[in-house]
């Protein structure tokens, strides 16, 4: 089978990786791809948000399955473009990728179908929100523009002041653009984060193995929030009980609230879920695979990728039997000098060729020539499998020793 993985990140790297382990594939292709992605697959000239470029790019060389990484393709409707012309892609269609493509919506649903979330007012005209924000006492508080941002549109607020600001800065000054038409204004929840992931086709759910990322640019959970600056699997605080509560809860009262709304839901769903005082609520969902999770839950799957996307096209993932193997998994992001904000690219990047007892998943790499150099705020994620994660870390960490760029940034705590 000839497969196209559309994306550029980690995530697709990992995806490719994976896809290419499967005795199913020949030939893999990735638009754009990365340097990482070059020594697996076919790189292509194709933006990941051209949909009519890769849609003919798929016709023509007679693609049997389209798998998309990211979700801005997934919100704009690559699914249902690629249905319409009768090709096989994985993912959900843009009724259901709404989940992640509007806060505005997924808050509301959550509401109507009575699921744990925190409390919300919706804003459309900034007016109204800065009235709310005069009289409301609860600090801290979250300003979240609705739209995609990239990761970037959500602003925790310790003041009135820093939440107007917020206010102002999305709906005013538009620094997300149209994602800040609406906003949503809620409560700051408090306690641990756990990232649940599960394949799912029309009528079954099956959670993957738990994981956990890090946010955070800065040690001890510090400093602004970033895609991830490194992740473990197993997640320690998640256990069967956690799981059953959250699928029984959460997952399935969504899924089912989404078949109800006329908009069922097929591909990955990754719910961002707080473990409060009150029990799990949802931060938030993804209707994509995480990045870094995927660096730490792929190494860990045993059954064949291909074959589980495949089901879940036709509706049939209740006949899979999914397997993962029982060694933990963590991964180490190395960022560039000045990530989440501005950073350079272009720079060199060596050491690679020394690493031997991990995975380098590549992010924000192309090659130059003989060389690979940086291109984006999270350059790789150096990943490593052992019987403990903490085993795990410590190679990663003696890994990413040998690996070196001008401004290479990691957090040195991962995992704790």
């Amino acid at each position: 089978m000839k497969v196209l993985v559309v994306g550029s990140g980690g995530r697709e790297h990992t995806l490719v990786w994976k896809l290419t382990q499967s005795h199913k594939v020949s030939e893999i292709f990735c638009a754009p791809g990365n340097a990482g992605t070059a020594s697996l697959a076919t790189n292509l000239p194709i933006s990941d948000t051209d949909i009519d470029a890769l849609l003919a790019f798929a016709k023509e060389k007679r693609i049997d399955m389209t798998v998309v990484g990211p979700e801005v393709p997934l919100v704009n409707g690559i699914v249902d473009r690629f249905e319409a012309a009768g090709l096989r892609i994985f993912g959900p269609n843009a009724g259901a990728a709404i989940l992640e493509g509007s806060k505005v919506f997924t808050k509301d649903l959550l509401a109507k179908y009575h699921i744990p979330t925190a409390t919300y007012q919706q804003f459309s005209k900034p007016a109204d929100a800065l009235e709310f924000l005069e009289s409301n006492t609860q600090y801290p508080i979250v300003v979240k523009a609705d739209g995609l941002a990239a990761g970037k549109g959500v602003l925790i607020s310790l003041s009135k002041e820093e939440a107007q600001r917020g206010v102002r800065e999305m709906m005013e000054d538009k620094v997300f653009g149209e994602a800040g038409n609406e906003i949503i204004i809620e409560e700051f929840m408090q306690g641990p984060e756990l990232s649940m992931l599960c394949f799912v086709d029309y009528h079954t759910v099956v959670p993957m193995v738990s994981a956990k990322d890090y946010k955070r640019i800065g040690e001890g959970d510090t400093g602004l929030n970033t895609g991830g600056m490194g992740a473990i699997s197993p997640n320690p605080l998640y256990d069967e009980a956690l799981e059953n509560y959250c699928l029984e809860s959460i997952i399935k009262p969504t899924l089912d609230g989404m078949r109800q709304e006329g908009r069922p839901f097929k591909g990955i769903l990754y719910c961002g879920i707080m473990i409060t005082r009150e029990g799990p609520k949802v931060l938030e969902y993804n209707v994509r695979f995480g990045d870094p999770e995927t660096q730490v839950i792929l190494p860990r799957l045993h059954s064949d990728l291909y074959e589980i996307f495949d089901a879940i096209i036709d509706d049939r993932l209740s006949e899979m039997k999914i397997a993962w193997n029982s060694e933990a998994c963590a991964t180490v992001v190395l960022a560039s000098a000045g990530y989440p904000e501005s950073y350079p690219k272009g720079k060199p990047i060596s050491g690679l060729e020394r690493v031997k007892d991990s995975q380098v998943f590549h992010a924000g790499t192309r090659s130059e020539g003989d060389e690979i150099v940086t291109s984006g705020g999270r350059v790789l994620a150096v990943t490593s499998k052992a019987d403990t994660v903490k085993a795990a870390l410590d190679t990663s960490y003696e890994s990413l020793a040998f690996i070196d760029f001008e401004g290479k940034t990691f957090r040195k705590d991962i995992g704790s």
